[in-house]
């Protein structure tokens, strides 16, 4: 059920007196109900019941702080924190946050590399489609998996690239991305073929710019550029990994049990399949599973 704010109700003094035969000049004054609004976040609709899960110890009291890599549209839509007030991953916290029984919700921007290396803190999880793999499970701790994503061939719109050409492309990745290490270990791609770039912004702009032939990212990631794109780039193909994104706790997070079991019960209610459907659709332009597969080069 979605939660609507309970509005406040009023009883005019007036009234009172009337019912009780009083013929003196009424006050104008009015009584209200002590009723406590439920928390909202940004444009999000939240489901279940607030506090069914108790997140009873977080970074900040009555907080649910999350990390995020921007840019990150359909995901997380806004340039900036402050700016951010919907999308499927900041509403996947919002949900988080209500059934944990948490009033607020607080994004902080950090890298990508140093949230899979588990280099910050002082946060309660990260959610920035960070795929989970074997290599990065040593470093962090990861929530199950809510999403899944395979790697997609990002290029400007006609150029064609199959899984021979683009052994002779000069490949753009998302530093510490599973795109970086599927080029390197799967594709064969050497180093001085190879640039790699902080973030999908500046990565983009190198695709766009000439400075690379094609970009190797999340198929999801790669579909919202090109949608934003117009016209100008276009998502040839993808390449299977069999991987799926996860959010990723700090190290010894005291609520990993009530963060999991919130986010295995958003997938089976499908909260986040609704979330996804309003915010990941219009932006991907496309569905991720009619974009063609191509073979790994032996």
């Amino acid at each position: 059920m979605i939660r609507k704010i309970m509005a406040t109700t009023a009883v005019g003094l007036a009234t009172i007196l009337t019912a009780a035969g009083c013929s003196s000049t009424p006050s104008t004054d009015t009584v209200e109900d002590d009723v406590e609004a439920e928390p909202t976040y940004g444009n999000c609709e939240v489901t279940g019941e607030f506090g069914s899960d108790p997140i009873t110890e977080p970074t900040t009291a009555d907080t649910f702080t999350v990390e995020n890599s921007l840019p990150s549209p359909g995901w997380w839509n806004g340039d900036k924190p402050a700016n951010i007030k919907d999308g499927y991953e900041y509403c996947m916290a919002a949900n988080i946050a209500y059934r944990g029984g948490l009033s607020k919700l607080d994004v902080k921007t950090v890298s990508f590399a140093s949230i899979v290396a588990g280099q910050t803190k002082d946060f309660d999880l990260a959610l920035v489609t960070i795929s989970i793999t074997p290599e990065r499970e040593q470093a962090v701790e990861f929530t199950p998996p809510y999403f899944s994503g395979d790697v997609g061939v990002l290029t400007k719109e006609g150029n064609e690239v199959t899984s021979e050409s683009i052994k002779e492309s000069t490949v753009g990745v998302q530093l510490s991305t599973v795109g970086q290490s599927f080029a390197i270990d799967k594709l064969g791609i050497d180093e001085g073929s190879l640039k790699v770039f902080p973030d999908t912004g500046s990565m983009t702009t190198a695709l766009a710019s000439g400075q690379v032939d094609v970009v190797l990212n999340d198929t999801a990631q790669a579909l919202t550029v090109a949608s934003a794109s117009n016209g100008l780039l276009e998502v040839v193909g993808q390449f299977s990994t069999g991987e799926s994104y996860g959010g990723v706790y700090p190290e010894g997070a005291p609520n990993k049990e009530a963060i999991d079991k919130i986010i295995t019960d958003l997938i089976d209610d499908g909260t986040l399949k609704d979330l996804a459907a309003t915010y990941l659709a219009p932006v991907f332009g496309s569905d991720p599973t009619d974009v063609p597969y191509l073979d790994v080069p032996q």
